[in-house]
């Protein structure tokens, strides 16, 4: 019998780190470089994790007591580091391209859906020549000012006119799932990333995947 393959999804909002691209090492230091200007040595690496895909803002003001002008003050110092090194210390997961070459052969509109700055976003993606996969990128803007996954989604889907039924968001972070949740559209966490199987499952994703090759088959089907 012959079968035809079909996406089940025409829009599919992609977060960028600890998806797209391992971007840990990058982040660390950038981190480590910002609280070096408040004469803080953080020495555990594991602790630096959990900014990984979380508003910045908030992530100092949570793991290191910062009042919200300090906090501030912090990213500005992290973007420093970030712009110059910091986006370059990073590589693409094994298969993203090829996922994304497969999406785009489909006719499926992906876009980038992040916290980070649009700019950097950007950057990033032509860093790595995967710009062209996308249609559209969704972040934070330029002045550091923190912001919720759950918003950038939903002035995605308001701004391009998304159909909520056939879109969905890929994460690695609660912030992914909760905020696709929150929007009434699917999500896949996947579990390669920086968020831990427990975080990702109380979240309530749609699906789970456990490498990017996993999200093919989940974004399509066939029949016959």
């Amino acid at each position: 019998m012959e079968y035809h393959v079909f996406m089940k999804y025409s829009s599919i909002l992609f977060d960028l780190d600890g998806t797209l691209t391992d971007s840990y090492p990058g982040i660390k230091n950038s981190i480590k470089y910002s609280l070096q200007k408040f004469d803080i040595s953080e020495e555990d690496d594991e602790k630096l994790k959990a900014f990984v895909g979380a508003p910045l803002e908030k992530s100092f003001m949570k793991y290191y007591g910062f009042d919200k002008g300090t906090a501030r003050k912090a990213v500005e110092h992290y973007r420093e580091y970030f712009q110059e090194k910091g986006m370059y210390e990073n590589r693409l997961y094994d298969g993203t391209e090829e996922l994304l070459r497969a999406l785009n052969g489909k006719n499926a509109v992906c876009i980038i859906a992040t916290s980070k700055s649009v700019i950097f976003a950007r950057k990033i993606l032509e860093h790595f020549r995967i710009n062209v996969h996308f249609r559209h990128i969704a972040g934070s803007g330029p002045d550091g000012a923190s912001v919720e996954k759950e918003g950038v989604i939903r002035l995605v889907i308001e701004k391009y006119g998304l159909n909520r039924r056939k879109t969905i968001m890929i994460g690695d972070r609660k912030y992914d799932i909760s905020g696709a949740n929150k929007n009434g559209i699917d999500s896949i966490a996947v579990l390669y990333g920086y968020g831990s199987r427990e975080e990702l499952e109380k979240a309530s994703p749609k699906y789970l995947c456990g490498s990017v090759t996993d999200i093919s088959k989940i974004l399509t089907k066939r029949a016959p």
